[in-house]
Protein backbone atom coordinates (compact mmCIF):
# COMPACT_ATOMS: atom_id res chain seq x y z
CA UNK A 1 0.00 0.00 0.00
CA UNK A 2 1.20 3.58 -0.84
CA UNK A 3 0.47 6.28 1.78
CA UNK A 4 0.01 9.36 -0.95
CA UNK A 5 -1.68 11.68 1.52
CA UNK A 6 -0.43 13.10 5.11
CA UNK A 7 -2.34 15.65 7.54
CA UNK A 8 -0.85 16.99 10.94
CA UNK A 9 -2.82 17.04 13.37
CA UNK A 10 -4.37 20.84 14.11
CA UNK A 11 -6.28 21.45 17.32
CA UNK A 12 -9.61 21.76 14.86
CA UNK A 13 -8.87 18.17 14.23
CA UNK A 14 -9.77 17.31 17.58
CA UNK A 15 -12.34 16.04 19.88
CA UNK A 16 -13.46 16.94 23.29
CA UNK A 17 -10.67 13.94 24.57
CA UNK A 18 -8.48 15.97 22.91
CA UNK A 19 -7.47 13.47 20.05
CA UNK A 20 -8.45 13.06 16.43
CA UNK A 21 -11.94 13.06 15.86
CA UNK A 22 -13.26 10.44 14.07
CA UNK A 23 -15.59 12.32 11.61
CA UNK A 24 -12.53 14.22 10.55
CA UNK A 25 -10.80 11.31 9.38
CA UNK A 26 -14.00 10.13 7.89
CA UNK A 27 -13.84 12.99 5.82
CA UNK A 28 -10.67 12.88 4.35
CA UNK A 29 -10.77 9.13 3.69
CA UNK A 30 -13.67 10.11 1.60
CA UNK A 31 -12.08 12.97 -0.32
CA UNK A 32 -8.74 10.95 -0.78
CA UNK A 33 -10.88 7.64 -2.06
CA UNK A 34 -12.78 9.91 -4.48
CA UNK A 35 -8.87 11.37 -5.51
CA UNK A 36 -7.68 8.16 -5.95
CA UNK A 37 -10.78 6.58 -7.35
CA UNK A 38 -10.91 9.37 -10.16
CA UNK A 39 -7.52 9.50 -10.96
CA UNK A 40 -7.76 4.98 -11.65
CA UNK A 41 -11.18 5.41 -13.62
CA UNK A 42 -9.91 9.19 -15.25
CA UNK A 43 -13.04 10.65 -14.29
CA UNK A 44 -14.70 13.16 -11.59
CA UNK A 45 -18.00 11.78 -12.42
CA UNK A 46 -17.67 9.13 -9.48
CA UNK A 47 -19.84 8.70 -6.08
CA UNK A 48 -19.18 6.72 -3.22
CA UNK A 49 -21.60 3.98 -3.14
CA UNK A 50 -20.98 2.27 0.05
CA UNK A 51 -17.81 2.51 3.01
CA UNK A 52 -17.24 -1.37 4.73
CA UNK A 53 -17.59 -0.85 8.63
CA UNK A 54 -14.69 0.94 10.20
CA UNK A 55 -13.13 0.67 13.50
CA UNK A 56 -11.21 3.10 15.35
CA UNK A 57 -7.99 0.71 16.99
CA UNK A 58 -5.54 3.64 17.94
CA UNK A 59 -5.77 7.81 17.48
CA UNK A 60 -3.43 10.57 17.25
CA UNK A 61 -2.92 13.83 19.00
CA UNK A 62 -2.32 17.76 18.43
CA UNK A 63 0.93 17.97 16.14
CA UNK A 64 1.76 14.61 15.01
CA UNK A 65 1.17 13.91 11.56
CA UNK A 66 -1.13 10.62 9.88
CA UNK A 67 -0.72 9.18 6.80
CA UNK A 68 -3.51 7.99 4.42
CA UNK A 69 -2.67 5.09 2.77
CA UNK A 70 -4.99 3.86 -0.53
CA UNK A 71 -5.08 0.59 -3.25
CA UNK A 72 -7.49 -0.84 -5.83
CA UNK A 73 -9.35 -4.23 -4.31
CA UNK A 74 -11.08 -5.04 -7.24
CA UNK A 75 -12.86 -3.30 -10.85
CA UNK A 76 -16.53 -3.90 -10.96
CA UNK A 77 -18.51 -3.15 -14.38
CA UNK A 78 -19.37 0.65 -13.00
CA UNK A 79 -17.74 0.48 -9.87
CA UNK A 80 -14.11 0.30 -7.92
CA UNK A 81 -13.27 -1.11 -4.47
CA UNK A 82 -10.53 -0.01 -2.50
CA UNK A 83 -9.05 -0.35 0.71
CA UNK A 84 -7.90 2.24 2.65
CA UNK A 85 -5.25 2.55 5.87
CA UNK A 86 -4.87 5.63 8.03
CA UNK A 87 -1.76 5.41 9.97
CA UNK A 88 0.44 7.44 12.38
CA UNK A 89 3.45 8.50 10.71
CA UNK A 90 6.08 8.16 13.19
CA UNK A 91 4.16 4.96 14.88
CA UNK A 92 3.28 3.54 11.96
CA UNK A 93 0.20 2.08 14.54
CA UNK A 94 -3.06 2.01 12.62
CA UNK A 95 -5.49 4.21 13.09
CA UNK A 96 -8.07 2.87 11.08
CA UNK A 97 -8.91 0.29 7.79
CA UNK A 98 -11.51 0.53 5.61
CA UNK A 99 -11.60 -3.03 3.76
CA UNK A 100 -13.75 -2.10 1.41
CA UNK A 101 -14.97 1.51 -0.24
CA UNK A 102 -17.20 1.03 -3.22
CA UNK A 103 -17.17 4.23 -5.95
CA UNK A 104 -19.26 4.13 -8.96
CA UNK A 105 -18.84 5.84 -12.27
CA UNK A 106 -21.82 7.90 -13.30
CA UNK A 107 -23.34 9.54 -16.48
CA UNK A 108 -24.73 13.12 -16.26
CA UNK A 109 -28.11 11.98 -14.73
CA UNK A 110 -26.00 9.82 -12.04
CA UNK A 111 -26.77 6.62 -13.70
CA UNK A 112 -24.23 4.19 -13.61
CA UNK A 113 -22.03 3.69 -16.55
CA UNK A 114 -19.23 1.12 -17.55
CA UNK A 115 -15.81 2.44 -16.92
CA UNK A 116 -14.32 -0.40 -18.80
CA UNK A 117 -11.40 -0.64 -16.76
CA UNK A 118 -9.45 -3.86 -15.20
CA UNK A 119 -6.25 -3.29 -13.55
CA UNK A 120 -5.27 -0.37 -11.46
CA UNK A 121 -2.99 2.30 -12.54
CA UNK A 122 0.47 2.58 -10.95
CA UNK A 123 1.30 5.99 -12.27
CA UNK A 124 0.89 8.15 -9.02
CA UNK A 125 0.64 11.22 -11.37
CA UNK A 126 -2.26 10.61 -13.13
CA UNK A 127 -5.03 12.97 -12.78
CA UNK A 128 -8.19 13.01 -14.49
CA UNK A 129 -9.06 14.20 -17.89
CA UNK A 130 -12.21 15.62 -16.44
CA UNK A 131 -12.27 18.98 -14.49
CA UNK A 132 -14.23 19.82 -11.83
CA UNK A 133 -16.27 22.91 -12.65
CA UNK A 134 -16.05 25.85 -9.46
CA UNK A 135 -19.34 26.14 -7.15
CA UNK A 136 -19.65 29.70 -7.15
Amino acid sequence: MKYRTRKMIAARDLNSNGTLFGGRVLDWIDEEAFIFASCQLESTSVVTRTMSEINFVATARQGEVIEIGMEVVSFGRTSITLHCEVRNRQSKKIITAVERIVFVLVDENGHPVPHRKIQAKISEDLMPAQQVSAVA
